[in-house]
């Protein structure tokens, strides 16, 4: 039996002795350390800081209740996690290219970035996407894009992820339709939809319906993947678009765990067992600056998912407890000046992913405060991770920081904190309350304000821009989107409406409104719709007219 009193006695001696000696030679840097998320940091941390943890039931092993120490009972010792590179600009033949490029380079997985006005349910030749065209991702109007998309892709070799929200449901048809024409069958389908509208009310802002017609047509989704796409991710419950708008590590596990919260109980409410879909579930987190308080954020939001469907939900399964996560790095860590130096802190985010135990993982480049990537530094990102798979070593066992007096402080410290605001946004009636009266915006907003000042006031140091500073010229030779690109794509788009068959469009369109009016599953009507070549514009147009449209309120 350990004895703590002694050992409190030693560190008191330690201080008393040794470190006052060392302080009054040597000043500490600053009165009060902190991690990012504002959380206090002891100078030193023993084994009478993790005095109540109980080993089984606190971390467990590997692929074992609670899921502290991953999902994976081998961690990466079996295969690496996914390598993905978001990609996605101007066409959807410039954008095949690039995902050619990246398969050829080692990649294991796509991932797609969509245009704006793709991502709010506007076709290209709509008056509100002009100039929006291909800029920042990939315009996607009709099913003839996603076919060229994917040409030469076999879809049932290739991870795909697409980050796409409000009108995740007609992307998510247009996929399974051109698989269909691959002859690949749903049930072969691997990948994920992001379909996180919650987080786009509070930190994103690409909605198009109301809350309650959102949560439909993703408890649709959840319900028609669970008979018919049993590999296929059917959510990426977001915190990476919550840490992006300025909230903290604490606030991150917070707010996407309240969020999933919120879309288990609607799945449940509309009837579905918790086991047949919960196992589809899939989160998505930023990895930010503070390497071991990052770490630290991953583990706990691991063990609090599981503890949350384990004892709240009563999940049966522990495939239902565990949470798979995609990780990309911070991109609103990245500096416009001295560039080349985000190679270095998109190493160090992504080595942290690593060691906090991520499905798969996304490196930003170098350039991408500036600019979409180049292929080079779409190159050097890629090639970041494979140096972390291949030649670091930190994947030959399983959570190697385990077992560390500060990691698991830190980690109960994440948890229970983060419990805290979930039990409160509890108070308020979940998730969805605590946005309409803006509590998250407001916590977000006051975090990022704070992060802010610290960075303008010099406490907080980032390196090139408030200290280190050199006087510089650009040097790259930034990606500029092939300014054809919005012309190419109207005139692609204008064939396939003189090609298509319009009554054939029109019966598909009132089959939608018939269901939308009604309580039916929507993916089938969808599906259908996008067979015919009905545009994106055109479904969501139907849905806009049934559901409405989301008008944010004015909340700071």
């Amino acid at each position: 039996m350990r004895d703590d009193s002694k050992l409190r006695d030693s560190t008191k001696k330690w201080e008393d002795e040794t470190v006052a000696k060392t302080i009054k030679r040597f000043p500490e840097r600053e009165e009060s350390f902190k991690t990012i998320s504002g959380l206090p940091l002891k100078r030193l941390y023993t084994p009478s800081d993790l005095k109540d943890l109980n080993y089984e039931k606190d971390l467990g092993f590997p692929g074992q209740y609670p899921f502290t120490r991953g999902v994976q009972p081998t961690g990466y010792r079996g295969r690496f996690w996914t390598m993905r590179q978001y990609s996605g600009f101007a066409t959807a033949r410039e954008t095949n290219q690039r995902f050619h490029f990246l398969l050829e380079q080692g990649q294991t997985g796509l991932s797609i970035a969509f245009d704006l006005p793709t991502q709010i349910g506007y076709d290209s030749d709509d008056q509100l996407a002009q100039g929006e065209v291909g800029k920042v991702g990939v315009a996607i109007d009709t099913l003839a894009d996603m076919e060229v998309l994917f040409e030469g892709i076999p879809l049932d070799k290739v991870s795909t992820s697409m980050t796409i929200n409000a009108p995740a449901s007609v992307l998510l048809a247009m996929y399974i339709v051109v698989a269909e024409k691959q002859g690949v069958s749903m049930d072969k389908l691997r990948g994920t939809i992001q379909n996180d509208i919650l987080k786009e009310y509070v930190a994103r802002g690409t909605y198009i319906f109301p809350p309650t017609p959102s949560m439909r047509l993703i408890t649709d989704i959840f319900k028609f993947c669970s008979q018919n796409m049993p590999l296929w991710n059917t959510i990426s419950i977001s915190g990476y678009h919550i840490r992006e708008a300025g909230s903290t590590a604490v606030q991150e596990v917070a707010f996407t765990l309240a969020d999933g919260i919120a879309y288990v109980q609607a799945a449940i409410d509309v009837g579905l067992d918790i086991d047949e879909f919960a196992s589809r579930l899939s989160f998505f987190f930023g990895s930010h600056s503070d390497f071991l308080e990052e770490i630290s954020k991953f583990r706990a939001a691991r063990r609090l998912w599981a503890r949350i469907m384990r004892e709240r939900f009563k999940a049966k399964d522990d495939n239902s407890c565990k949470m798979r996560f995609h990780t990309q790095t911070a991109g609103c860590t990245l500096t416009a000046q001295q560039p080349d130096n985000n190679v270095v802190r998109v190493a160090l985010q992504a080595l942290q992913a690593v060691l906090g135990g991520t499905q798969s993982l996304h490196t930003n480049s170098r350039d991408e405060a500036l600019s979409l990537p180049t292929e080079e530094s779409v190159q050097i990102a890629l090639r970041t991770q494979q140096i972390i798979a291949h030649e670091s070593g930190v994947g030959d066992t399983v959570d190697p920081l385990a077992g560390s007096f500060y990691i698991e402080s830190l980690t109960n410290a994440i948890e229970a904190k983060a419990m805290e605001y979930i039990q409160k946004i509890d108070d308020m009636g979940g998730a969805s309350v605590a946005i309409e009266r803006g509590f998250i915006q407001r916590e977000i907003h006051d975090a990022a304000y704070q992060f802010q000042k610290s960075v303008d006031e010099t406490k907080r140091i980032v390196v090139g821009v408030n200290k280190f500073t050199v006087e510089e010229e650009p040097q790259f030779d930034y990606l500029r989107v092939n300014p054809k690109a919005e012309k190419e794509q109207l005139t692609e788009l204008k064939k396939i409406r003189t090609k298509r068959d319009d009554n054939q469009v029109k019966h598909a369109l009132k089959v939608l409104r018939d269901a939308a009016e009604s309580d039916t599953n929507l993916m089938p009507s969808i599906i259908e719709a996008v067979k015919v070549y009905a545009t994106l514009g055109e479904i969501c147009g139907v849905l806009r007219e049934i559901f409405g449209e989301y008008r944010a309120p004015d909340i700071l």
